[in-house]
C-alpha cells in the first residue's frame, strides 16, 4: 500500500517583494484530486490578479484561507495529501515549507520558501517545481543548507539532528526586510495575525517607532468600535471601501513618486492631421489587415523614435548608488484603467518592434489589463510611460511619473479646431501633448527637445526619416 504524506503550499512572493495577497477564489475544494501545475486559486497582489498553479499532484486535504482573506507571504494556504513515493520506511515526512527544528524561526520560513525532500542516507530526492524555479539541492551530509547572512528572520540555537528521516531544505533565501516594513517583534506580529490586523496601519509608540503589543491591542479595540466599519449599511449616507490590492499599491507609488522626483511638466499642441490621414491609409492597407490601429499606436511609435535622439528621458535615478542608469532598451509602459484601479503594464523591448508588432503588443496589453490578468512581471521594469487621457475626452494634464522612470507622456484628445496653415485659417485635427519628467535626470532643454521631436513626427510622419 502506498504511503501518503501531507504537504503545505505557502503563499509565495509573486514578484517585486510583495508582502501579501488576497485570496479571490478557490478553483478546487477539499477532496479534489489535482495535477501538477493545475490552477488551484486566483489571488490579487498589490499589482495584479494572479492564478496560482499547484506545486503538487495529489488530493486537497485542507484550504487554510477563505476567499476575501488577505494572506501574508509565507503563510500556508492549502494542504495536499500526496504519495510518499520517496519514503523508504512508509512514515510521513515533515510538512513541506515548514521550518525544521534547526531553523527555529518564528512563524515558519519566510516568503515563498519551499522544501526539498532528502532520503535517510542524505541523497537528495527529485527537486519539486514551484512558482520561482526548483527546490534547492541539499548538502551530501544530509543537513539543511545554512541560512544566508542577513536573512530577515532570527535564527535560534540549532536543535539536534533528526534521525535518518526526511529533512527539509529551504529552496529560496528569505529576502531581507525593507525599511518600509513595520518594525515589530515576532510575538507582536503573531498577535496581529491572530487579530486580523495589518501592522502597516498600526502606529508604533515604542523606541524608534517599534510597534508594541499594547499598540496592537489598542488598535484592535478601536477597530471594533461601531464607527470603524469598513462598509456602511444600506441607507447610510457614506460608503467605505477598504484600501487594498492594486489601488493601495498605486496610491503608495504615486505618493512616493510625487514627493521624491522633482516633476516638471511641459505642454505642446500639435496639428496631427497628417498622422490621422496616415492612420486612415494604413487601415486600408492589406499589410495591416487584422491589426488594430489607433492614434495611440502611431504616438507610441513616435515616442520610441524621439527617444533615439533624447536618451536622457529613458533613464533612472539610483539613489542608493548615487548613479544615473541609462537604459539601452525601452520597456514602454501604457497606463491602463481597470476595474481594480490604475495599472501600468509595459511592452518589453518595444524599441525593437515594427509598427505591426507594436500594434499587436498594445492590443494584447490592453485586453489583458482589462481582464485583470496582467502578471507582476509585466508591471515591473518599465523605462518610460504613456497615458492616453484623450480617450476620456481630456485635452491635457500633469501626469505623475511611474516610480523609477524619468518621463511620462500624456496624449490628449484629437479634436477639430481652427488652425493657421500657410497664413490662412483652416480646420485641422489637433492634439495636446503633456510631458512630465524628473528634473534630476532631464534638463529643461532635453525635455523640450524630446517634446518638440515628438510633435514634429506627429505633425509630419515623414520627419521620421530624418531621425533614424
Amino acid at each position: 500500500m502506498t504511503a501518503t504524506m501531507i504537504k503545505e503550499f505557502r503563499l509565495p512572493d509573486l514578484g517585486e517583494g510583495l508582502t501579501e495577497s488576497e485570496i479571490l477564489s478557490w478553483k478546487v475544494a477539499v477532496g479534489d484530486t489535482v495535477t501538477l501545475n493545475q490552477v488551484i486559486a486566483e489571488v490579487e497582489t498589490a499589482k495584479a490578479v494572479v492564478e496560482l498553479p499547484s506545486p503538487f499532484a495529489g488530493v486537497v486535504a485542507e484550504l487554510h484561507e477563505q476567499p476575501g482573506t488577505v494572506v501574508e507571504v509565507g503563510k500556508p494556504i492549502v494542504s495536499f495529501e500526496v504519495d510518499d513515493a520517496g519514503s523508504s520506511n512508509g512514515g510521513s515526512a515533515p510538512i513541506a515549507g515548514k521550518a525544521s527544528a534547526g531553523t527555529g524561526s518564528t512563524g515558519g520560513v519566510s516568503a515563498g520558501d519551499r522544501a526539498a525532500v532528502v532520503d535517510g542516507v542524505g541523497s537528495p530526492a527529485k527537486r519539486e517545481p514551484n512558482l520561482v524555479g526548483y527546490g534547492a539541492v541539499v548538502e551530501h551530509s544530509g543537513r539543511p543548507a545554512r541560512r544566508a547572512r542577513g536573512q530577515a528572520h532570527e535564527t535560534k540555537s540549532p536543535a539536534p539532528e533528526a534521525p535518518a528521516a526526511a529533512e527539509l531544505v529551504v529552496s529560496r533565501q528569505a529576502e531581507p526586510e525593507t525599511s518600509e516594513r513595520p518594525r515589530s517583534t515576532p510575538p507582536v506580529r503573531k498577535l496581529a495575525r491572530d487579530l486580523g490586523i495589518n501592522l502597516e496601519l498600526v502606529p508604533g509608540t515604542g523606541p524608534g517607532g517599534l510597534i508594541t503589543r499594547e499598540d496592537v491591542q489598542n488598535f484592535s479595540t478601536a477597530k471594533q468600535a461601531p464607527a470603524e466599519v469598513s462598509v456602511s449599511a444600506q441607507g447610510e449616507r457614506e460608503t467605505r471601501t477598504p484600501i487594498k490590492g492594486v489601488r493601495k499599491f498605486t496610491a503608495a507609488a504615486m505618493v512616493q513618486s510625487a514627493f521624491t522626483a522633482p516633476h516638471v511638466t511641459e505642454f505642446l499642441t500639435v496639428d496631427v492631421t497628417a498622422t490621422m490621414e496616415l492612420l486612415a491609409r494604413l487601415k486600408g492597407n492589406k499589410a495591416f489587415e487584422g491589426y488594430k490601429l489607433t492614434p495611440l499606436t502611431i504616438a507610441a511609435k513616435a515616442v520610441l523614435v524621439a527617444l533615439r535622439n533624447n536618451p536622457s528621458l529613458n533613464s533612472r535615478w539610483d539613489e542608493a548608488k548615487q548613479e544615473i542608469v541609462q537604459f539601452n532598451y525601452v520597456n514602454l509602459g501604457i497606463a491602463a484603467a481597470t476595474p481594480r484601479g490604475l495599472t501600468v503594464p509595459n511592452i518589453k523591448d518595444a524599441d525593437r518592434l515594427t509598427l505591426r508588432e507594436l500594434s499587436t503588443a498594445l492590443t494584447e496589453l490592453t485586453d489583458t489589463a482589462r481582464a485583470g490578468k496582467t502578471s507582476p512581471s509585466e508591471l515591473s521594469g518599465g523605462t518610460i510611460s504613456i497615458t492616453n487621457i484623450g480617450v476620456f475626452g481630456i485635452d491635457a494634464g500633469t501626469p505623475i511619473l511611474n516610480p523609477g522612470e524619468a518621463a511620462i507622456v500624456a496624449l490628449g484628445a484629437v479634436r477639430k479646431a481652427p488652425w493657421v496653415v500657410n497664413d490662412e485659417l483652416a480646420v485641422r485635427q489637433v492634439m495636446s501633448l503633456s510631458l512630465s519628467f524628473d528634473h534630476r535626470l532631464v534638463d529643461g532643454e532635453q525635455g523640450s527637445r524630446f517634446l518638440a521631436d515628438l510633435g514634429s513626427i506627429l505633425a509630419d510622419p515623414a520627419m521620421v526619416m530624418t531621425m533614424i
